[in-house]
């Protein structure tokens, strides 16, 4: 029987992975880092606290990548003024989800070195320039050299290690680093060999010293302190009635409903590989995934034709959800009719995750169309 302590740490760590995210189109850089950390350190942080068995962590894991990552993909949409940067970004992005999901439904382990996940640390790249300089100082060539550089030398051994070579990180630390068998705590590991820690702070300063270094001596002149949170939005769009005015000059039949549709589909493949099972056909999931962003694309259209709109984020989030719930449920008594059905729990997790994607999608897709318009230079 599992413990209430243990599902109270699970939750918490799963409820951390899905919330921090949505801080990232404000707060990229500082936000995305949490994220990563977390990534790392949920599944220490299970075996250490819990008793609770890991057999599905690999598909738990990847679908909470997955979430976090397409949220930062979206936000880099909003915030990214250097527009060669977010093409890169957007090959990066759909790049991994085409990799994720061939695995998903093959299973085979070196698909994840084929398509590693390069747009990760490219977004943290990105951040870190834009944290201090002009991201519009860097062409085409160099955003490509940096994209290609994180692919080669960190991403590659990366993905050979977890998804190919599957050696745990912590393992590995326990047992050659710290000269402990793996039963051992890490209390006792620390103690077999405490010259680590010291070998570790002493390395750990002296990539200090060389990052102090690297920014007074080797790097530009900085364009402006420390900056963390995103940049303000373009002039001409930064107010909500000037981004419905926009929208409703465009088509509805566009390449972003497309996009909407690979991405969102992408994202529900990979989530229901760890997720109870769907008795409706993949032709049938992917039907009521095009009809729920079709009936989007018609309501917001309708909308902003009459200016209206939601300032709040979290309003229309919730708004869109109740009709997409109205329409999931609607599907599911078709779909009855031809002896398929979609369990209870599953529309309601799909539909909160479909609605949150196209919410921010939409939101955010006319800032990058109005920068596309004037070259990127807003």
């Amino acid at each position: 029987m599992i413990d209430n302590s243990d599902m109270l740490v699970f939750w918490a760590v799963v409820l951390g992975r899905l919330l921090i995210p949505l801080l990232i189109p404000r707060w990229p850089l500082p936000t995305i880092l949490a994220a990563l950390v977390l990534d790392g350190v949920d599944q220490t942080i299970f075996q250490v606290f819990t008793d609770l068995p890991l057999d599905g962590y690999q598909g738990y894991d990847k679908a909470l990548d997955v979430y976090y990552l397409t949220i930062a993909y979206i936000a880099a949409m909003r915030n990214w003024a250097n527009l060669p940067a977010f093409r890169v970004s957007r090959f990066l992005n759909y790049y991994r989800l085409v990799g994720v999901a061939a695995f998903e439904l093959s299973h085979l382990r070196v698909l994840l070195l084929i398509f590693p996940n390069t747009f990760e640390y490219f977004f943290i790249f990105y951040e870190a320039v834009r944290a201090r300089w002009n991201p519009l100082r860097m062409g085409k060539r160099m955003v490509v050299i940096a994209a290609a550089a994180i692919w080669i030398v960190i991403k590659l051994p990366q993905e050979y290690w977890i998804h190919v070579a599957q050696l745990d990180a912590t393992d590995f630390v326990k047992e050659h680093i710290f000269g402990a068998p793996l039963t051992a705590s890490w209390a006792a590991a620390l103690a077999n060999r405490p010259w680590v820690l010291l070998l570790a702070a002493a390395g750990l300063l002296g990539l200090l010293f060389l990052a102090r270094w690297l920014l007074a001596s080797r790097l530009p002149a900085a364009d402006w302190p420390l900056k963390l949170a995103a940049d303000p939005l373009p002039e001409e769009i930064d107010e909500r009635h000037e981004q419905l005015a926009y929208a409703a000059q465009t088509r509805i039949l566009r390449p972003a409903l497309l996009e909407k549709f690979v991405l969102v589909s992408l994202v529900s493949l990979i989530f229901a590989s760890f997720l109870p099972t769907v008795r409706a056909t993949s032709v049938q999931l992917y039907a009521a995934i095009a009809l729920v962003i079709g009936v989007n694309a018609l309501l917001s259209h309708w909308l902003a034709l009459r200016g209206r709109g939601w300032e709040s984020v979290a309003r229309e989030f919730a708004v869109m959800a109740l009709v997409n719930l109205g329409i999931v449920y609607l599907a599911d008594l078709l779909l009855r009719r031809g002896g398929a059905a979609l369990s209870l729990q599953l529309p309601l997790f799909f539909v909160l995750l479909l609605t949150l994607i196209v919410t921010l999608y939409d939101r955010y897709r006319v800032i990058y169309d109005v920068r596309r318009a004037q070259g990127g230079v807003v």
